[in-house]
């Protein structure tokens, strides 16, 4: 029996505020796109079941063009997967905050899905030997205990929500899910797939637990998906599919509607205005296809105040307007704290860093995450020992 799981389809995102010819805004336009050429790939799989775990739009209430181009996707699924199982569950985005507010999800029980997002449920198929518990992002929810059904010959788990230690702290900061869950909770384990939503990026909790990632870059740190998916060697956003029978596991990766670039960074350390408008130039020449119509990030760090100020905005303008978004990220030297702990809201130190990273790395499963971080941080606190005093340097 074959699954296809995906999450975070995030259809109506909307950013940048550019229109297509036909007045959507142009981003809207590229995730409809996306979860279209989705649809197109799992259809030719042609699965058993297909799981979406959450945050199918980006807001509660989505805009009619949104909605409809859901509706005509999951259709078509339907219609070429008669005999699969389709379900849904809401992520974060997708559920009201007042519980008297209906969700609109409910709307696509009608093509005959299979919708939880109100309160966790227990589905079986006898026919076909499985067993689907489902788990909504809803706040305030009472967590059914997570323990597959005896009967079933096949169990799978669909859950939103945060795993322990799993996601940055950027992502719990900025996008916090109601559902957080310990691995003791989860007990992978015990499933023959558990099926993860609301993490962008695709990532390992365990041998057969996942979060598949969102199917397009539509979160508020798109930039820091882009990295995670680089050091991690990921191809990009898309879904997987997994073979219950055998355990067997495959990610797809969906070309991108629209490509994210992020320019080289510069340092303009002890550069003139003039330097730093060439090599701003030059990194723009460089992109490999040119910028054009593309979402393009350039950071140029150690830049002063008066140099910000005379540099060729003229320039800059003519790279907004080519690119769909253009972002000159440009950053101030700051002071630089060596050693010390400092007042609040100070950065970070080297040792929180290295935890939160460890916290958030893809470990082997016979790796105790808990002995690694304590481990590497006295190793750090060692180190520290012998070094200089506090002192501040101007960078």
């Amino acid at each position: 029996m074959r699954l296809v799981h995906l999450s975070d389809l995030h259809l109506g995102y909307r950013q940048y505020q550019r229109l297509t010819p036909g007045g959507v805004i142009q981003r809207e336009a590229d995730v409809a796109a996306t979860f279209r050429t989705a649809i197109d790939r799992i259809v030719a799989i042609r699965p058993d079941v297909v799981v979406v775990a959450g945050d199918v739009f980006h807001s509660v209430r989505p805009t009619n063009q949104a909605i409809l181009h859901a509706f005509i996707q999951f259709g078509r699924l339907v219609h070429a997967l008669p005999d699969a199982i389709v379900l849904l569950v809401a992520g974060n985005h997708d559920t009201p905050r007042s519980a008297e507010t209906g969700g609109i999800l409910q709307l696509f029980a009608q093509l005959g899905l299979q919708v939880v997002d109100k309160e966790a449920r227990r589905l079986s198929f006898p026919e076909r030997g499985l067993s689907i518990l489902a788990v909504p992002d809803v706040p305030n929810m009472v967590r059914p205990s997570l323990t597959p059904d005896p009967d079933a010959a096949a169990n799978v788990l669909v859950l939103h929500g945060e795993v322990q230690g799993m996601l940055p702290a950027n992502v719990t900061a900025t996008d916090r899910a109601s559902v957080e869950i310990s691995h003791e909770e989860l007990g992978a384990s015990r499933w023959d797939y558990v099926a993860l939503g609301h993490y962008h990026v695709y990532r390992e909790v365990a041998p057969n637990a996942y979060y598949s990632g969102s199917i397009d870059y539509t979160s508020a740190n798109t930039w820091g998906e882009l990295y995670e998916e680089r050091i991690a060697r990921i191809g990009g956003k898309g879904f997987i599919e997994c073979d219950l029978s055998t355990g067997e596991h495959r990610f797809h990766v969906l070309p991108p509607a629209r490509p994210l670039v992020d320019l080289p960074p510069i340092n303009a350390r002890g550069l003139s205005a003039a330097d730093v408008d060439e090599r701003i130039r030059s990194a723009v020449e460089g992109c490999d296809g040119g910028i054009d119509e593309k979402i393009v990030r350039l950071t140029v760090r150690d830049v002063p105040r008066h140099v910000s100020r005379e540099l060729d905005h003229r320039a800059i303008r003519e790279f907004k307007r080519r690119a769909l978004n253009f972002q000159l990220d440009l950053r101030r030297p700051e002071l630089l704290r060596l050693h010390g702990t400092g007042s609040p809201g100070r950065r970070p130190s080297l040792n929180e860093i290295v935890r939160e990273k460890l916290l958030a790395r893809a470990l082997d499963p016979d790796v105790d995450r808990t002995a690694l971080v304590e481990r590497a941080l006295a190793y750090l606190d060692e180190a520290q020992a012998t070094t200089a005093p506090s002192v501040l340097v101007d960078i």
